[in-house]
């Protein structure tokens, strides 16, 4: 019989991947400054068309505020933010729903095979499921932009070092540069040619971009703007620090690799070493959910586990 449940367990989960896989790859979007830039040099759109539209369409998330669930949420966490920042074309609501009929399917599955009832508990990653590939976009997204910023400075140091102003040193950017990072800064020149000064424009992206290197940069404008000074030369030096960041960053992901894959493994052992026991030795451990000193030390373990990936996490992950 456990071996019965066993299977069952094992098919939920591999219909419940395939569920998500096929989501995730259907739903994965074509490269949009690609098709843009080949729109440009076909002559289908100007680049100022193609700029414009980008800013004036609507988003998913302003299409959506007409849902009830998507007018309370923002008021609780700043989900619209996120899915800004991730560049998602997938509706609030669309992506809440995703997660609720994951979470039942959980439950509905368990009682419809007849689990015991704490195999429902696997609905609540299954919910989590969509928000964490949602938070894998946001953050590949921003790493992306954060690759690609030493090489905007160098280009718009350039472009002030010809005699270009600084309005057109971000039209050269948002026209030059690929997807995130030519898209956002695109933003930042339409909105000053609409009238918006440029240190207001770069404060709104630094709200839309969660980074330090770009904060760093829209300061040393606003410094700039007020005080004088030679502005390719700073941005020459922000670049050189970022990419010089960059570097120790990578010589820290070696350092720390160790000490990650032995978290890894001190974290999946635990789980590991349960699931054999349940297939090999069902009754050595079952006293962990029939007894109460059993689940006094199954709770012990979970919070031993969350303590231990907190700690560890604390240990490897070095700010630079």
């Amino acid at each position: 019989m456990d071996i019965i449940y066993l299977i069952a367990v094992l098919a939920f989960f591999a219909v419940a991947a395939l569920v998500m896989a096929v989501f995730m790859f259907s739903t994965k979007e074509p490269n949009k400054a690609l098709e843009s830039r080949l729109d440009v040099l076909a002559g289908k759109v100007t680049r100022e068309e193609s700029r414009q539209t980008d800013l004036l369409r609507k988003t998913y998330t302003e299409t959506d505020r007409n849902s009830l669930i998507q007018a309370f949420m923002p008021r609780m966490i700043s989900i619209e933010k996120i899915f800004e920042q991730a560049d998602c074309n997938i509706p609030p609501s669309t992506l809440i729903s995703i997660s609720i009929m994951l979470g039942l399917s959980g439950i509905g599955i368990q009682m419809a095979v007849g689990l015991p009832f704490y195999v429902a508990f696997v609905s609540i990653p299954l919910m989590v499921i969509p928000w964490v590939w949602l938070y894998q976009k946001r953050n590949a997204r921003l790493q992306k932009f954060s690759e690609q910023f030493p090489e905007a400075l160098e280009l718009l140091a350039r472009a002030l070092r010809s005699g270009q102003s600084l309005s057109a040193g971000l039209q050269v950017i948002g026209q030059e540069m690929l997807e995130p990072i030519g898209v956002e800064f695109g933003k930042a020149y339409e909105k000053q040619k609409l009238g918006m000064p440029v240190e207001d424009t770069l404060k709104e992206m630094c709200n839309r971009v969660p980074s330090l290197d770009l904060k760093f940069f829209a300061t040393s404008v606003a410094i700039q703007k007020q005080t004088g000074g030679d502005l390719a030369e700073i941005l020459d030096k922000i670049g050189y620090i970022v990419r010089e960041r960059f570097k120790i960053l990578g010589q820290v992901a070696a350092l720390t690799g160790e000490g990650r894959m032995s978290g890894t493994v001190l974290l999946a052992l635990p789980v590991a070493l349960f699931i054999y026991l349940r297939i090999s030795n069902p009754e050595y451990i079952q006293p962990l959910w029939t007894t109460d000193i059993g689940r006094k030390m199954l709770a012990g373990l979970v919070v031993g586990q969350i303590l231990g990936a907190i700690t560890i996490k604390k240990i490897v992950d070095i700010k630079v």
